[in-house]
């Protein structure tokens, strides 16, 4: 029997920031205030990647600049794993580097061949101040890697090169919002 409410159930899903918009490409402070706002933030954040399908989601992709990042992905051996760190620090990406398929939220749509290593380790926070440590392989670790650039303010297109570079960018002028983010 679940003791808990699965998260999202009760938050509102919130506009999606798209490529371009200046909180994706600027680093998000930490969060200092601890309560009932971060809470709603968080849920509202389950509920905004759940709607949009996606596997994790940053508070910059909702337009809110602090240091927060929820998630619901599997690893490559399916196991899933789902929740949230505030005040997250990439402090361990190694193992093998792969090339591999990589979408964003903020870039509806697309996806391109993003170079990431099979290991990642996240320091942070619950939203009650309680210390977490996550470690992710494969697929999850990808993730991790990836909200953490979000908070950076590196969004995935800014890590493809060569000829993937040049076809993501091609792809994204075609979009209704990715001719305005190019001119940036």
């Amino acid at each position: 029997m679940r003791q808990r409410l699965i998260p999202g159930t009760t938050g509102l899903v919130r506009t999606m920031s798209l490529l371009g918009d200046p909180v994706l490409h600027s680093p998000c402070p930490e969060v200092t205030e601890f309560g009932p706002a971060l809470a709603r933030l968080i849920e509202d954040m389950f509920a905004t990647m759940y709607a949009a399908e996606g596997v994790g989601l940053a508070a910059n992709q909702i337009g809110v600049a602090q240091r927060v990042f929820v998630y619901d992905c599997p690893d490559d051996e399916d196991v899933r794993h789902v929740g949230h760190v505030v005040n997250p620090r990439l402090v361990t990406a190694d193992g093998d580097e792969f090339l591999g398929p990589e979408g964003c939220l903020s870039l509806p749509g697309l996806e391109a061949g993003t170079a990431r290593f099979d290991h990642a380790v996240v320091e942070g926070v619950t939203s009650d101040g309680t210390p977490v440590r996550i470690s992710g392989t494969g697929f999850f670790a990808r993730c991790l890697q990836h909200e953490c650039d979000h908070l950076d303010g590196t969004v995935y297109a800014d890590r493809v090169t060569g000829m993937r570079a040049r076809r993501l960018r091609r792809a994204i002028a075609k979009t209704p919002w990715g001719a305005e983010s190019l001119r940036g």
